[in-house]
């Protein structure tokens, strides 16, 4: 039976929106004030990094018992299945949490682009380094 999308109406103590996420694994979680966790997003084989995007316990959830990348949307409020409309699926490989709970780490087989403007990575626009440079 599916959970219905709500809006955000919890804080970091717990889950912002109704979740069937396992209890032990919610209780190790750090969340923002609007109930979400970071969730990295790599490549499994590689470990190269694609993206960054943001899992509620109910997305992490989704995650866990589909093996279907899903996240929680900021900007539109809702769940979103990568690759269900660009047909850019993720295939998850594994879910780490980090140290403090605030983190989560997903390795997928990444189908496609995994970034909305159709390159492979996210994080395809590097800033300057300039090591010794003005250091305020």
């Amino acid at each position: 039976m599916p959970v219905p999308d709500v809006a955000p109406t919890g804080g970091p103590a717990g889950p912002a929106r109704p979740s069937r996420l396992d209890p032990a694994i919610a209780a190790r979680l750090r969340r923002t004030p609007d109930g979400l966790v970071a969730a990295v997003v790599r490549q499994h084989d590689s470990g190269e990094v694609l993206m960054l995007a943001w899992m509620d316990d109910e997305a992490l959830h989704r995650t866990l018992t589909t093996g279907r990348a899903t996240y929680w949307s900021r900007s539109r409020q809702e769940y979103w299945v990568k690759g269900a409309t660009s047909g850019h699926h993720q295939h998850v490989r594994s879910v780490a949490v980090d140290c403090d709970g605030d983190a989560l780490l997903v390795s997928v087989d990444q189908v496609g682009a995994a970034c909305h403007t159709g390159h492979r990575s996210c994080f395809f626009e590097e800033l300057p380094v300039t090591p010794g440079g003005d250091a305020a």
